[in-house]
């Protein structure tokens, strides 16, 4: 997964998903994302991952950490991220 850290991605936790910039993986186990969003509602999971586009999003306003022991799947986010509150 270390190959992704610089790039935008998409995070599926088993509640949450969450979009940002992969800055590191904490030695404590978590995901670091700059510039992250919370995602509450993407729509058809597919459509949101095709388009970028999102139902209901709100913006971290700092770090976001994710815990690896929650994350289903990471896949890369070839969008703008996700900043203005939906």
């Amino acid at each position: 997964m270390n190959e992704l850290i610089g790039k935008d991605i998409v995070v599926r936790t088993v509640t949450l998903y969450h979009v940002g910039r992969f800055v590191e993986i904490s030695p404590d186990g978590f995901l670091v994302l700059d510039d992250a969003a919370w995602v509450a509602d993407t729509g058809r999971w597919s459509t949101f991952l095709t388009t970028g586009k999102a139902n209901e999003v709100e913006p971290f306003p700092g770090r976001c950490y994710v815990s690896l022991g929650a994350v289903v799947d990471v896949c890369e986010w070839s969008h703008a991220l996700l900043r203005d509150v939906k």
